[in-house]
């Protein structure tokens, strides 16, 4: 094989839960393995040998994670690109047709043709960013689980309760302190930090929880980014019966610091102080005015994490 022909190999990656598709051009090359640790071990070791220039794997947050590290340590050139952009560039060259495989095959083509910029994400930095943000989502729920012990327990055992409550405050601070220096030391966690926290009423810990629990963000439609937080309202419906549309589901740890959040945004954002506002006059519960500001604040900040723009109040419909 030539070195010229080396140099314009690009592999298309499309992701699904149980099976990694995969497509090497301009070889015209397809194979299948499982998205476990045998299948990604044979996959890296197949690629490889063709000496790629990029390998172009389709964000979905989770699921393409073990390849990516497995690329990372592997030394690949390896690219995540945004499903968005990878839709647009279909549309652009009139591919509707759908299949596992022409999916790989259009990924392919979008690293071909757009040449994507690789990613500089360390394997370290990734798996340290995921161990960082699954204990502290430990710590919140064994420090859930200690105030709720403390509303039941008889007052002369609150005591018992107390100093481990401090105890986990300060580990969770800690957890949360390296969470942020892990983003300050690392290009593309930075970026992504500056453009959410350019949004008046996130700070440093909503922006790593963000990051950190939710690294989808930026790569999903709104709809979705709504409903993997868990503010999308559902319809309770069943035959004549007709419930109050209610927020179920999602990742709470990420709920819980955007609500927080938003307590802040609405005192120093007048969009969402404005939004706030004009639900609780038109009859809205405060809560649920709070719900759906947070809906509207992730609808915003996957939209700018996406298009890669920081914060403009002037471009926010109210």
């Amino acid at each position: 094989m030539k070195t010229k022909t080396n140099q314009n190999i690009n592999v298309g990656v499309d992701t699904g839960k149980f099976q990694l598709d995969i497509y090497i051009r301009p070889l015209d090359i397809y194979f299948t393995v499982t998205n476990d640790d045998k299948g990604i071990k044979e996959a890296v070791k197949t690629i490889k040998k063709y000496k790629p220039e990029r390998i172009i794997i389709e964000a979905t947050g989770r699921l393409e994670m073990p390849f990516i590290l497995a690329c990372a340590k592997a030394k690949l050139p390896f690219v995540i690109a945004n499903p968005i952009h990878i839709k647009r560039f279909a549309g652009a060259i009139g591919q509707r047709a759908k299949t596992d495989k022409l999916d790989a095959q259009l990924i392919a083509h979008f690293g071909e043709a757009i040449r994507p910029k690789l990613s500089t994400l360390k394997p370290e930095n990734m798996q340290a960013m995921s161990d960082l943000v699954a204990r502290r989502n430990q710590l919140l729920t064994m420090q859930t689980m200690e105030k709720n012990r403390l509303q039941i327990l008889p007052q002369n055992l609150v005591m018992t309760i107390k100093p481990i409550l401090t105890a986990f405050k300060n580990q969770i601070e800690k957890v949360e302190n390296k969470i942020a220096e892990l983003i300050e030391k690392c290009p593309e966690y930075q970026a992504k930090s500056l453009i959410v926290q350019s949004m008046p009423g996130i700070g440093k810990i909503a922006a790593a929880s963000l990051i950190g629990n939710l690294p989808e963000l930026g790569y999903i439609s709104s709809k979705q980014a709504s409903a993997l937080v868990g503010v999308a309202p559902i319809s309770r419906e069943s035959g004549r019966y007709k419930g109050q549309r209610k927020i179920q589901g999602g990742r709470h740890q990420v709920r819980t610091v955007l609500y927080m959040a938003m307590m802040s945004a609405m005192q120093c954002n007048p969009i969402f102080k404005a939004t706030y506002q004009r639900l609780v006059a038109a009859g809205k519960p405060k809560k649920v005015a709070i719900i759906a500001c947070v809906r509207k604040m992730i609808v915003i900040l996957n939209s700018m994490l996406r298009d890669g723009v920081m914060w403009d109040a002037t471009t926010v419909n109210n």
